[in-house]
């Protein structure tokens, strides 16, 4: 049996493999991450866009150190706290 392996983003911005999928999607040149079943960037992909730009993280915390934002459409809680969080700065 092969064993599969997945390009993730780690916290520090880079790519690294990974024997685990990643759990979030993110968009590299928006700098936002989302759950993968997410209907925004479904429509975008659907659409042929975004593809190219995919990038993926094992977990929250890791988008959120490599700097990425929540998705607002698909994690509004969390865009809610972000945002309140950029406009105290």
């Amino acid at each position: 049996m092969t064993e599969r392996t997945w390009t993730l983003i780690g916290a520090d911005g880079k790519p690294y493999a990974s024997d685990r999928p990643g759990t979030l999607g993110g968009h590299r040149k928006n700098r936002i991450y989302g759950r993968l079943d997410c209907p925004g960037a479904l429509r975008w992909i659907a659409l042929g866009h975004y593809v190219k730009q995919r990038v993926f993280f094992l977990d929250e915390a890791t988008a959120i150190a490599a700097g990425y934002r929540p998705c607002a459409v698909c994690l509004p809680e969390e865009y809610k706290h972000w945002k309140a969080g950029q406009t105290g700065r």
